[in-house]
């Protein structure tokens, strides 16, 4: 499922109202996650996110992380399309988080015992590096503490050596 592409722009400081068009096939059929695409002048990005309904009108979150890797401001208007979320955890698996789940199987499970809002958490706790290696760092550290028992996300990812 794939929507056509469409003009929007950003209302308040990081929502996005999406025509009802667009977005209400999705939301019948059950999609409240959504891969997007954006384009904006020569860049475009992809990212995913769920849709909320609010007060009538169908929107998403576009925070300012996705509003300066498009260049886009307030009062710019870029292009947007929507298409079904086929991911596992409703966000890209960043290679090295799930290398280290791969090669800990106890840390796996626990992982997958998580809600899904916690793995989504982790999983863009992860992604904000750009370095490979400190991702690899990053999901070391996880991996240990939920293999001591820890859930609170905060402690998740404090380093304890």
């Amino acid at each position: 499922m794939v929507s056509e592409i469409f003009e929007v722009t950003i209302t308040g400081t990081h929502g996005v109202k999406l025509p009802e068009s667009a977005a209400a096939p999705f939301y019948k059929a059950g999609h409240k996650r959504v891969k997007m695409t954006a384009w904006f002048k020569d860049k475009h990005i992809e990212f995913h996110g769920a849709l909320h309904l609010n007060k009538g009108n169908f929107v998403i979150s576009f925070g300012k992380r996705y509003q300066k890797e498009l260049g886009v401001g307030f009062n710019d208007y870029f292009d947007l399309q929507l298409a079904e979320d086929t991911s596992k955890y409703g966000v890209e698996m960043p290679e090295e988080l799930s290398a280290v789940l791969e090669s800990d199987p106890m840390a796996a499970d626990v992982f997958e015992d998580f809600t899904d809002g916690k793995k989504r958490s982790l999983i863009y706790y992860v992604l904000r590096f750009k370095n490979s290696q400190t991702r690899i760092d990053k999901s070391l550290i996880i991996a240990e503490n939920m293999k001591h028992g820890i859930s609170d996300p905060k402690e998740l990812i404090r380093d304890r050596r």
